[in-house]
């Protein structure tokens, strides 16, 4: 069953890995699939996250909604002025930590 789609591949896996560290069983579907792109509609060419077995969806739903939750905004770094993804909690030009109120 399918439960999660993205254009961004990095997404995708972090799914994955959000719902294994959680040991529901699931797999990735279309990982490589932008190749076909073309040949394939580009809505078929989506990476996403399928369960294994329906019953785990209502679980894997909530701890996807808690991870949007957590994710913020791009971020200015105080130390060099970089800016930063949502995602990232150190600056990825000088590793200064970002901080809280961002």
């Amino acid at each position: 069953m399918k439960l999660y789609t993205n254009n961004d591949r990095f997404m995708v896996w972090q799914v994955k890995q959000l719902l294994d560290q959680h040991n529901i069983p699931c797999f990735i579907k279309n990982e490589f699939a932008s190749g076909a792109m073309g040949e394939l509609s580009p809505l078929d060419c989506q990476p996403e996250v399928w369960l294994n077995d329906a019953s785990w969806r209502p679980r894997a739903e909530k701890l996807i909604a808690q991870m949007n939750i957590t994710t913020r905004d791009e971020w200015v770094c105080s130390n060099c002025a970089e800016t930063n993804g949502g995602n990232f909690e150190v600056c990825w030009q000088c590793g200064q930590e970002a901080q809280v109120d961002q």
